[in-house]
C-alpha cells in the first residue's frame, strides 16, 4: 500500500484527487493508497447533512475565509482546518473484507491504537461512529464506498482551532463536545510523529506493509500519468 503524504491542501483538489485514484484502483491501474495531509479551514456536508446544523451565517463563515462543500460521504456534517490530520484511503475491500462495518471498525482501530502511543487513552461510544476521549470526539469518520473501492475517511483532532467547530453542530449532534490531542496532553504533539503513528497502525490493522511516496514520483509513474493530463492535478 502506497503513502502520499502532503501537506496543507485545498479541499477541492484533495477531492478530485481521490474521485481520479478512486477510478485508477477500480481499473486496476494502481495498488490501494493512503492519503495523509491538513486542510485549510473547511466544513463539508455528507450526501444527507442537513444544512441548518451549520450555524454560522454564509456571510460570516466568508470574512473567516471558511469554505462550504457538500460531498458523497456518508455522515452530516463537520469541520476541517490546519492541525486535523486528515486521511483518506483510497482501497479496493475485495483485497480486504467486503464488510462495511469491518471497515469502519478498523479505522476506529487505527486511530485508538495512534492515539495510544502518545498517551491518549480513547474509545468508541456505543452508536456514533467515531473516537471518543469521554464523551468528547477527539477523530470523526466519514466514508464513501463504491464497487467495493473507499474514499473520504477520518479527521483527528491534534491541534485544530477548536472554536470553529462552534459554527457547526458536529455530525449532527447538538450534545457531542470535541476535544484535541492537545487539549488532553496539555501541549501539541509534533504533526510529523502523528502521521508516523496512524501509517504505522493503519498497516497493522489492515495487515499491510505500506511504503511512503512523493506525490511527483507517484504521478510519473507511466500507468497513471494520464490522471493528470486535462486535469487539475
Amino acid at each position: 500500500m502506497l503513502l502520499l503524504n502532503l501537506g496543507l491542501e485545498p479541499y477541492s483538489w484533495a477531492l478530485d484527487l481521490q474521485h481520479r485514484l478512486v477510478a485508477a484502483r477500480r481499473e486496476g491501474r494502481i495498488e490501494d493508497v493512503l492519503i495523509l495531509l491538513e486542510h485549510p479551514p473547511v466544513i463539508t456536508l455528507g450526501r444527507r447533512g442537513d444544512e441548518k446544523n451549520i450555524v454560522a451565517s454564509r456571510e460570516l463563515l466568508a470574512r473567516l475565509g471558511i469554505e462550504v462543500h457538500r460531498v458523497e460521504r456518508g455522515g452530516d456534517v463537520t469541520y476541517h482546518g490546519p492541525g486535523q490530520l486528515v486521511g483518506y484511503p483510497i482501497l479496493d475491500l475485495r483485497g480486504h473484507r467486503q464488510d462495511v462495518g469491518w471497515y469502519m471498525h478498523s479505522l476506529e482501530e487505527v486511530l485508538i491504537r495512534a492515539l495510544s502511543d502518545f498517551g491518549v487513552e480513547a474509545g468508541r461510544r456505543e452508536g456514533r461512529i467515531g473516537v471518543w476521549v469521554g464523551d468528547k470526539n477527539i477523530a470523526a469518520l466519514g466514508a464513501r464506498i463504491e464497487e467495493w473501492i473507499t474514499y473520504h475517511g477520518f479527521a483527528l483532532n491534534v491541534s485544530p482551532d477548536l472554536s470553529h467547530f462552534a459554527l457547526i453542530i458536529p455530525c449532527g449532534y447538538r450534545d457531542m463536545g470535541v476535544i484535541s490531542m492537545e487539549e488532553v496532553l496539555g501541549e501539541a504533539p509534533e504533526m510529523s510523529e502523528v502521521r508516523k503513528s496512524v501509517a504505522q497502525r493503519f498497516g497493522q490493522v489492515f495487515s499491510v506493509k505500506i511504503r511512503e511516496v512523493a506525490l511527483e514520483e507517484f504521478f510519473a509513474r507511466r500507468e497513471i500519468s494520464a490522471l493528470v493530463k486535462g486535469g487539475s492535478i
